[in-house]
């Protein structure tokens, strides 16, 4: 991994938001952390999509867990 890249403070960025997100929601914020690393490494190492391509899938979980937190709860 290259840790001197923008995708890669991107992803960490990224990580620190669902982290927040995830404690303000009253929920785990470690579990939307991993979430969110995970799906950034795999899109960006396994994939190869990049720095945008990354932001478009933290968009996604973002939609993702949202729509997940609506249909879960009444």
């Amino acid at each position: 991994m290259t840790f001197y890249s923008f995708t890669f403070v991107l992803i960490i960025a990224c990580a620190i938001l669902f982290y927040r997100a995830g404690e303000f929601d009253g929920s785990s914020g470690i579990l939307w952390t991993v979430l969110s690393i995970a799906i950034s490494v795999v899109v960006w190492r396994f994939f190869g999509w990049g720095m945008f391509g990354v932001l478009i899938a933290q968009i996604g979980l973002f939609v993702g867990i949202t729509l997940f937190r609506m249909l879960r709860k009444p």
